[in-house]
């Protein structure tokens, strides 16, 4: 009788520490590895809709830290507020999601409702409609990234405040997996 409470008590043990273990390990994959966020606001239309469900990938930024290179052009990254936000009454542990349009020394103006990118009118398949403002032409500075949303008249973004920083960007939006109908990955191409 007293060997199997014995036995009963080590697997008892056994159990809760294989669970420990995998609270870990999952706790580890999300802040390191892979986060789900929500998309809480209308400046993705029509790529990502509120209330979206996505994975963002966090091991690229890291990677890119170490390496000097940034997000890649067309690419959808969430990333902390830069300062200039901050100052305005965001909160700094605020999560924003845009398109990287822009790399370091790229240069970039909106014109005639369209994106133009080293002289070069950008195709953008994403937009629903032409871009309403204008914006004089910027040199993407070094370590930042210039940011848009795809719902371009109405997206708080790099043409208002700047150049976002390279430590600001927790990563890479990847993966849809809410709602069910629209579930895979988040499509775009590098260019």
């Amino acid at each position: 009788m007293t060997s199997s409470k014995s036995n009963l008590s080590q697997e008892r043990k056994s159990s809760w520490k294989n669970i420990l273990i995998w609270l870990l390990l999952a706790f580890l994959m999300r802040w390191l590895v892979i986060e789900p966020r929500w998309i809480p606001s209308g400046s993705m239309l029509p790529t990502l809709k509120i209330q979206d469900r996505i994975l963002v990938e966090k091991i690229s930024p890291k990677i890119n830290k170490l390496s000097k290179a940034l997000a890649k052009r067309e690419s959808i990254v969430v990333f902390k507020p830069p300062k200039k936000l901050v100052d305005a009454g965001y909160e700094s542990n605020t999560a924003l999601i845009k398109r990287v349009v822009g790399i370091p020394g790229d240069v970039l103006e909106i014109n005639s409702g369209k994106l133009i990118r080293n002289g070069t009118y950008i195709e953008e398949p994403w937009l629903s409609e032409p871009i309403k403002y204008e914006m004089n032409k910027i040199i993407v500075p070094d370590n930042s990234v210039w940011v848009l949303g795809d719902n371009r008249n109405n997206s708080l973004d790099s043409h208002l405040w700047g150049a976002l920083p390279r430590e600001n960007i927790i990563g890479t939006a990847v993966f849809r997996y809410w709602p069910l109908k629209t579930i895979g990955p988040i499509r775009f191409s590098f260019t």
